[in-house]
C-alpha cells in the first residue's frame, strides 16, 4: 500500500487540538466546581454560570477524541502496514507513558491529587516506598486516555489477526447511509451500559464503540463527506440539545450515574460527535503555522496541563486569599504554560522523554490519536 491511500486529512487534526484545549478548559472549571466533589476545590452546593460550560463539554469530547483516534488508526495501518509495527509504535506512545511514565514523573500528579483529597492525612503510618507507589498510581489521571487507546489498538490488532486481515467489514461501510450514521446512537447507547470499570472515566464499552467506528465507519472520506453537507443543520441540532441537556440536568453529577449513560446523555454526545465531524469536514480542513504549532504540542498539553492546574490551584487555595475566580483564571494560564513548558523541556532529555512522553529520540508529530 502506498502513502496515497489515506492522505492526511487536516481537519482531524485541528478537531483533535481544539479538542485537547476544551478538556483543558473543562479541567480548570471542574477543579473549582461542586458538581464533582472528590478532589476538587468547589464549595459544596454553590452552583456557578460557568458550571454549564462542563454540562456542555462532557457528554461528547472524549467520544470525539476517541472517534479520531479510530480513524487514525485506519490511516497507520493503510500508510504504514504491519501489525507489530503497529502495536509496538503504540506501546511506546500509549503505554509506557501511561505505566512507567507513572513512576517516573507523573507521582508528582499523585501526589497533588492526594493532597486535594486529603488522603494523606489517613495514611500517616504507611511505608514511604508504599507511599510512592499509591502516588505514582494515583498520578494515572488523564492518562487513563492512553491506556485505554492501547486496550483498543491491542484489540483491534487481535480482530486482525483472526480475520487474517480481510477487513470483510469496511469495504461494506463506505456508501453507509446518513440516516444510518444517525441511528447509531442506539448501539452507542448499548455499548456505554456495558464495560463501564468501577473508575468512571473507564468507560470501554461506549469508547471502544467509537474507536471501531472511526475505524471502520469514518475512515471513509465519503462518510464524513455526507455528514459535511448536513453539518450546520445539525450543528445547531446538537447546541440546543446540549442547552437541553443542561438545563434537564442542572445540579446533578454528569459524570455519575445516572446521568452519565442517560439515553439523553448519550444522543446529545452523538449528534454532537456526528457535527462536529462533518463541520470540521466543511470548514477545518486547512492547515497553516498557527494550526500546525497547536497540532504539534497538542500531546504535551494534553500529558501534562492537569498537573500545572492541580498544582497551581492547591497552592493558590492554600496559600492565598486570592478571589475564587482569579485563582480560575490563573490556574486556566498554568495549564497552559506549564503543560506546554514541561513538554518542551522533558521532550529533549533522552529516555526520560521516552519514559514520561513516549518520544524515543527526535521529536515529531506526537498528537493524541
Amino acid at each position: 500500500m502506498n502513502h496515497q491511500k489515506f492522505p492526511r486529512r487536516h481537519y482531524l487534526d485541528n478537531l483533535r487540538w481544539m479538542t485537547v484545549i476544551l478538556v483543558v478548559i473543562y479541567h480548570t472549571l471542574m477543579m473549582y466546581s461542586s458538581v464533582i466533589p472528590l478532589g476538587t476545590l468547589g464549595e459544596s452546593g454553590m452552583m456557578y454560570p460557568t458550571d454549564s460550560i462542563m454540562y456542555f463539554l462532557y457528554p461528547w469530547f472524549m467520544v470525539l477524541l476517541f472517534i479520531i483516534s479510530g480513524i487514525s488508526a485506519r490511516s497507520s495501518l493503510t500508510n504504514h502496514p504491519g501489525d507489530k509495527a503497529f502495536l509496538k509504535k503504540r506501546t511506546i506512545r500509549y503505554l509506557v507513558p501511561s505505566t512507567l511514565g507513572l513512576f517516573a514523573f507523573q507521582w508528582i500528579q499523585g501526589y497533588i491529587s492526594m493532597k486535594l483529597c486529603h488522603s494523606f492525612e489517613n495514611l500517616g503510618t504507611v511505608p514511604k516506598p508504599a507511599l510512592y507507589l499509591i502516588m505514582s498510581v494515583s498520578g494515572t489521571g488523564v492518562l487513563w486516555y492512553l491506556q485505554t487507546l492501547w486496550i483498543f489498538s491491542l484489540v483491534l490488532v487481535i480482530i486482525r489477526k483472526i480475520t487474517k486481515k480481510r477487513e470483510k467489514l469496511y469495504p461494506k461501510t463506505e456508501h453507509f447511509p446518513f440516516w444510518g450514521m444517525l441511528l447509531l446512537m442506539i448501539p452507542a447507547l448499548g455499548f456505554a451500559q456495558i464495560l463501564n470499570l468501577p473508575i468512571v472515566v473507564y468507560r470501554l464499552g461506549l469508547y471502544g464503540f467509537a474507536f471501531f467506528v472511526g475505524y471502520y465507519l469514518f475512515a471513509h472520506e465519503e462518510a464524513v463527506e455526507k455528514l459535511s453537507g448536513y453539518s450546520i443543520p445539525l450543528l445547531i441540532i446538537s447546541v440546543l440539545a446540549g442547552i437541553g441537556y443542561t438545563i434537564f440536568f442542572w445540579g446533578q453529577n454528569f459524570a455519575d450515574e445516572p446521568v452519565l449513560n442517560h439515553p439523553f446523555s448519550i444522543a446529545y454526545a452523538w449528534m454532537m460527535c456526528l457535527s462536529l465531524l462533518g463541520f470540521g469536514r466543511k470548514y477545518l480542513n486547512f492547515q497553516n503555522p498557527a494550526t500546525a504549532w497547536f497540532s504539534s504540542k497538542s500531546f504535551g498539553l494534553y500529558v501534562f496541563h492537569y498537573l500545572g492546574m492541580s498544582a497551581s490551584a492547591y497552592l493558590l487555595h492554600e496559600y492565598t486569599s486570592l478571589p475564587f475566580v482569579l485563582c480560575g483564571v490563573l490556574s486556566l494560564i498554568s495549564s497552559f504554560g506549564i503543560g506546554w513548558g514541561l513538554y518542551e523541556i522533558i521532550s529533549r532529555i533522552p529516555v526520560f522523554r521516552w519514559l514520561v512522553l513516549g518520544i524515543r529520540k527526535e521529536r515529531s508529530n506526537t498528537n493524541v490519536q
